[in-house]
């Protein structure tokens, strides 16, 4: 059970994942051995880092396949031990398609991963060079993916296991953003930062249109918080990087990075 005092710091919602990560704590621990994850969004390694610095003699590092994945397995490991990205147990996959025939989208591959039964932590980011598109996940799935995922929408793809030397390396389009808003709402941060009205803000979150860490979230009304990932679709994507106080209108202040659509 998670106690109040690490309750109060966090969001009601996020409890059953600070209860998963207090258990990969007291395994690592009690047990003196590195524990992975699966993978973890840029809320849940934050939130999951912060567990892990009230313990002294635990450690812990990341990885999601590439320098500056957004999703990455977590291994928390004693102070002994020496991890290496053998530890992470990572495949890389290429999607192979008829690429002078058919047109791929990230949602789609995403929405088909998922409707074959896999879990969001089970795989990584899915990445692309304009063309091919990759992913990453984790080792222990990599028959199903090969033999059960063989078509995307109405094209017919060949999931290709490839060597970490074969991954593209997306170019960052992230742009730094500074701003301050009323509160922290979802739908007064989405009409700030993309000029929305709010009443355009709160019927595009009420329609499905907006995602925070990857889970569609239909509430204008909830709570963002440090290291959200918050997508709207038609609009683009912003992470909330910090907070920075309260400006004279008590406005709060905002440091974040955006990719507009």
């Amino acid at each position: 059970m998670v106690d109040s005092n690490i309750r109060q710091h966090f969001r009601a919602d996020e409890s059953n994942f600070i209860n998963q990560i207090l258990d990969v704590i007291a395994t690592a621990s009690n047990q003196y051995r590195p524990v992975l994850t699966n993978f973890l969004n840029p809320r849940q390694l934050f939130i999951a880092s912060t567990l892990v610095n009230r313990n002294e003699n635990l450690k812990m590092k990341s990885w999601g396949g590439y320098s500056g994945a957004e999703m990455q397995r977590l291994l928390i490991y004693p102070e002994y031990y020496v991890p290496n990205k053998a530890d992470f147990n990572i495949d890389f996959f290429e999607v192979n398609y008829p690429t002078k025939f058919a047109e791929l989208h990230h949602r789609q591959i995403l929405g088909t991963l998922m409707g074959s039964g896999l879990t969001r932590d089970s795989f990584g980011d899915i990445i692309n060079d304009q063309t091919q598109w990759q992913f990453v996940a984790n080792n222990n799935i990599q028959d199903y993916i090969t033999q059960e995922v063989d078509r995307i929408g109405k094209v017919h793809v060949q999931m290709k296991i490839i060597e970490e030397d074969d991954l593209v390396h997306p170019q960052s389009d992230w742009e730094p953003m500074h701003t301050t808003v009323p509160s922290m709402r979802l739908d007064a941060v989405i009409a700030n930062i993309f000029n929305y009205s709010r009443n355009r803000a709160k019927e595009d979150i009420e329609h499905g249109l907006v995602r925070v860490n990857w889970e569609e979230i239909n509430r204008p009304d909830y709570q963002l918080a440090i290291q959200d990932l918050v997508s709207v679709r038609h609009g683009g994507r912003f992470r909330l990087l910090q907070t920075g106080g309260r400006n004279r209108k008590n406005n709060i202040r905002l440091d974040l990075q955006i990719i507009t659509a």
